[in-house]
């Protein structure tokens, strides 16, 4: 076969692009317009519901003086609580990384001696964390714990008020709890927050403020 040189190969009749193949742009004197692509709705999720039936919560952030993310969560004993059945009361809301631990039974011995002081400020407190229900008996039997102790083992609720956070101990990284303490008002409003809680005069600290509220 001869070779024929690129100059003189014969200029190739251009085709009409079928109707069913995509369009190539031809330039705007060509009266073409690229068809736009349709643009799929954003939609953020706003409910949260927890595997296996354990509780579901409103995902939002946690802003000090705007309203607090509702949930409802199994407690000990086999019951549960909603922040919807609080209203009219103070809510001691806060989050411990587990059961039974040094630091965690030292909190909830606190707030359990505290009963008084808080219900004379009509106050009632929450501790919440991703420990089981079973667990939660245990803990609430072992230290005759005079309040509720809410399950999120699917994480939701520790998710929604920003406390299930990545941690390190011992040079190793892993997912848990950084221990935090919230007040709601009886308008269900989140009037005051503690992050990163050291255990030692907190307690304290969280009732002496209810009671000046």
């Amino acid at each position: 076969m001869a070779f024929v040189p690129a100059a003189a190969a014969p200029t190739p009749t251009p085709r009409p692009a079928a109707a069913s193949s995509f369009v190539v742009p031809v330039g705007a004197a060509a009266g073409v317009t690229a068809p736009r692509r349709a643009r799929l709705p954003v939609v953020a999720p706003a409910r949260v519901a927890a595997a296996g039936g354990g509780g579901d919560v409103v995902q939002m952030a946690v802003v000090v003086g705007s309203p607090a993310p509702p949930f409802t969560l199994p407690t000990d004993g086999g019951g549960e609580v909603s922040l919807s059945d609080l209203r009219g009361k103070k809510v001691v809301l806060y989050f411990y990384p587990r059961d039974d631990t040094p630091g965690c039974t030292k909190e909830a011995q606190g707030f359990r001696d505290a009963a008084d002081r808080l219900a004379a400020a009509n106050a009632v407190v929450v501790g919440v964390s991703g420990d089981s229900v079973e667990s939660h008996d245990a803990f609430k039997a072992k230290y005759g714990l005079n309040f509720a102790l809410a399950s999120d083992e699917a994480k939701s609720m520790l998710e929604a008020y920003g406390v299930w956070q990545l941690r390190q101990m011992f040079g190793k990284e892993f997912m848990g709890v950084v221990r935090s303490t919230f007040v709601i008002d009886s308008e269900g409003a989140v009037a005051r927050e503690w992050r990163g809680v050291t255990v030692d005069g907190h307690v304290e600290e969280v009732v002496s403020y209810v009671e000046s509220m």
